[in-house]
């Protein structure tokens, strides 16, 4: 049964690579829970609490007797459409367009990384499948909160005055869950990109993660010179189900609703609103790097 509930986050990460990547269409129906189970020969209940993360995290809506969909509106990043005026924007355009160019370079700012590794691995794939053609380099670099700072989510979602030890104990288990979390989909996109080089079909890739005494309030990607995407995280209340089937009400923040705002450099003009952006996070973003990314 263990060995089940660890094939749960497996499938989430698969359920939700299809979905961004356009195999499961916004408004589609995704397959029967016994074709899933089936197809990752695991149980029906193991599918249904797949299902119910992503019910949660807001990738799918469902109704009984009638399966689950595809959400017809996505939050705001995992639409497809390549959008590409200031204003708000989508992630998977965002790390398309990056990999679109002969030298792929990213900085990230963020919290657990997990939308990061969806669209990452959809270019991977990409790549592999001849979809588009292999970048001459790929050079990542992504700012994580160290495990030297204490979380402020999520936490458990009680009463002030109920603060007990019993309290203490079930924000204990969600910042273990939380940093594994970050550990998973940091491996997870590591590994796809490296084993681009491995295989042979990236002859440079480069993926460091910087670990900082910072927890995000927002998330930030930057494409050097060029773009950059910025969004606030909303702490949210939701109901996160574990590995073993308990349910902890909590206060959270969910990455895949948040709004992003692109702005643009403007090579011509470096006082125009989208070159002090980029110039600005991008001081930013190196200052940080250079502090803390000690030998």
């Amino acid at each position: 049964m263990s060995e089940e509930r660890g094939k749960g986050a497996t499938i989430l990460a698969t359920l939700r690579s299809r979905i961004s990547g356009g195999e499961y269409r916004p408004g589609h129906h995704l397959p029967p829970q016994r074709a899933l189970a089936d197809e990752f020969e695991v149980s029906r209940d193991t599918i249904q609490r797949v299902l119910e993360e992503l019910k949660t995290e807001g990738w799918i809506e469902s109704r009984q007797g009638s399966g689950s969909r595809v959400r017809a509106a996505l939050p705001i990043h995992l639409t497809t459409q390549a959008q590409a005026a200031p204003g708000r924007i989508a992630l998977g355009p965002f790390v398309a367009r990056a990999f679109a160019q002969p030298v792929v370079e990213l900085d990230v700012f963020t919290f657990t990384s997990e939308s990061l590794d969806t669209h990452i691995r959809v270019q991977a794939e990409a790549i592999r499948n001849g979809q588009i053609p292999a970048p001459e380099r790929i050079a990542l670099r992504i700012l994580l909160p160290s495990d030297t700072v204490e979380l402020p989510y999520p936490r458990a979602r009680l009463a002030q005055e109920s603060a007990t030890a019993g309290v203490q104990e079930l924000d204990r288990i969600l910042q273990v869950r939380t940093r594994e979390i970050i550990r998973r989909h940091t491996s997870s996109l590591r590994n796809a990109l490296r084993n681009l080089r491995t295989d042979g079909l990236v002859g440079n890739v480069s993926v460091k993660v910087c670990e900082v005494p910072l927890v995000p309030t927002h998330k930030l990607y930057l494409r050097r010179g060029v773009e950059g995407l910025l969004g606030p995280y909303k702490i949210v209340e939701r109901t996160i189900l574990m590995d073993d089937d308990t349910e902890i009400g909590a206060w959270d923040v969910l990455g895949l609703g948040a709004t992003l705002t692109r702005l643009a450099n403007d090579e011509g003009d470096p006082n125009a609103v989208g070159s002090v952006f980029m110039q600005s996070w991008q001081d930013w973003f190196d200052s940080c790097w250079h502090r803390y990314d000690l030998p």
